[in-house]
C-alpha cells in the first residue's frame, strides 16, 4: 500500500514522463514515425495541427502519442507497476522524474506570475 508521499511522487513523475513523451523536443524522434504536422490555410494565419500517420498499430501509437490524457494513463500505470514490482531500482528513476516534474511546475508558475 502506498502512502501520501508515494502518491505525490508518482503524480509528479507521471506528469513529467507524459510531458516528455508528448511535448518535449528531445523525444521528437520517437513521435516522428507516428505523427505528422499538417497545415490549414483557410484563414489569414496558417493553423498547424498534428495527425496520426498510417493505419493499425502505427495509427494507434500516433493517437496515443498525441493525446496527453491517454498517454498519462499508460505512463502512470507503467510507473506504478514499476514502483511495486521493480523497487528499489525504479524508485530512483521515478524520484528523478518527480523532481523534474516539480521543477517544471515551479518554472511555469514563476514564468507566469513573477515576470
Amino acid at each position: 500500500m502506498l502512502g501520501g508521499y508515494e502518491w505525490v511522487v508518482l503524480v509528479l513523475a507521471s506528469f513529467r514522463l507524459t510531458r516528455l513523451l508528448i511535448h518535449d523536443q528531445i523525444t521528437g524522434w520517437l513521435r516522428k514515425p507516428f505523427l505528422e504536422v499538417k497545415e490549414d490555410h483557410t484563414t489569414d494565419q496558417p493553423y498547424y495541427y498534428i495527425e496520426p500517420k498510417g493505419k493499425g498499430l502505427r495509427r494507434w501509437l500516433g493517437m496515443l502519442l498525441s493525446c496527453y490524457w491517454c498517454m498519462g494513463v499508460w505512463t502512470t500505470a507503467f510507473l506504478y507497476i514499476s514502483w511495486i514490482l521493480l523497487s528499489p531500482p525504479s524508485i530512483y528513476v521515478i524520484h528523478i522524474l518527480a523532481l523534474a516534474g516539480a521543477a517544471a511546475i515551479l518554472e511555469a508558475f514563476f514564468k507566469r506570475y513573477m515576470e
